[in-house]
């Protein structure tokens, strides 16, 4: 990897990989927000329930993951070799409010947090959500964002500040306009939307993002199907169906080529790069739901083995930014 400095306050990573080079315009030295600062815009956006800034409604179940022999292929994570994992998961609604019906468009995205528990006893962590792709391109984007949700309540002056902000940022417009609701938990795909170095034995490189997809098939609804639903229906549904049976989501990573951005969350890599199957995840039944442990329950998306790294430079923000959350709601 080489790093070349093109103005005071851009590089641009140059990253030799299997298949080519894949080419990043960074500009980590120019952000400004700070762990604290972002989980306070989510209370700003969202108001301070001393429960997670964001996907606060949620519901832990537990399974197995077990990895798919060409997983080994593209890296020497533990999980991802021969042996299966226990999983902890977590489905949820968008948000930082506890109570968020599961019936509105606000709930959207849908988050997918998953907890591997490797063979020897230690964790690592996946964090996804049901729209491939993120609304702005670093933390401070997002931050200004959550600001502006924040100050266009229902008394605000047109155009509001979220109004503005959508003028000028599409790729945040299309994320709030353009969200599908799933029929389940269980029926919609899921995307980790940062990217990832994967490094398999031999010292082979690759940058991927992860995806789920539901082995039952994607089942979406339309807004007049939502309106008719309950409050909890998304709960109730997923409660119900793990009783009676296992549910199960391809993992995969899709792998990036010639071109592809790997620091910019917001670009979406095309649908036809390849795919990697890493495995299986079979959730099998309800985990404890009690308050004490969901706010004991954690994922941090840069809790990561040896043969992953993070490759998207907001990772690291996102991940000291949900310590401070979790400190918030003991």
């Amino acid at each position: 990897m080489q790093l070349i400095k093109i103005s005071k306050s851009t590089l641009i990573t140059v990253s030799f990989v299997a298949g080519g080079i894949v080419t990043t315009y960074a500009q980590k030295d120019t952000l400004k927000s700070s762990p604290a600062d972002l989980v306070a815009a989510l209370h700003t956006a969202f108001g301070d329930h001393h429960a997670r800034a964001v996907h606060a409604k949620g519901i832990i179940l537990e399974g197995t993951f077990t990895p798919d022999k060409d997983a080994a292929t593209i890296t020497k994570a533990k999980h991802l070799q021969k042996e299966p994992s226990k999983v902890i998961v977590r489905f949820s609604n968008f948000t930082g409010i506890p109570d968020i019906p599961d019936n509105i468009g606000a709930a959207n995205p849908r988050g997918f947090a998953i907890k591997f528990l490797l063979p020897d006893g230690t964790p690592t962590d996946i964090v996804g959500h049901s729209f491939n792709g993120f609304p702005t391109s670093n933390s401070d984007e997002f931050r200004e964002l959550l600001l502006a949700i924040g100050a266009s309540g229902g008394n605000a002056a047109k155009p509001t500040a979220v109004d503005s902000f959508l003028a000028t940022h599409p790729v945040a417009k299309t994320f709030l306009t353009t969200q599908h609701t799933p029929a389940s938990y269980a029926t919609i795909t899921y995307f980790g939307v940062n990217s990832f170095k994967f490094t398999n034995a031999k010292g082979v490189s690759h940058f991927i993002r992860y995806q789920f997809v539901p082995i039952a098939g994607e089942q979406l609804i339309t807004q007049e199907q939502l309106e008719s639903k309950g409050t909890d229906y998304l709960m109730t549904e997923i409660k119900q169906r793990v009783e009676s049976k296992t549910i199960r989501f391809e993992m995969y990573a899709q792998i990036a080529e010639d071109g592809d951005v790997i620091d910019n969350p917001s670009v979406a890599w095309p649908d036809k790069r390849k795919r990697i199957k890493l495995g299986v995840i079979e959730i099998k039944k309800l985990a404890d739901n009690s308050v004490a442990s969901d706010k004991q329950l954690f994922f941090i998306p840069n809790n990561i083995p040896e043969g992953i790294a993070t490759a998207d430079p907001m990772l690291d923000l996102r991940s000291k930014a949900y310590p401070v959350s979790v400190k918030e709601r003991q």
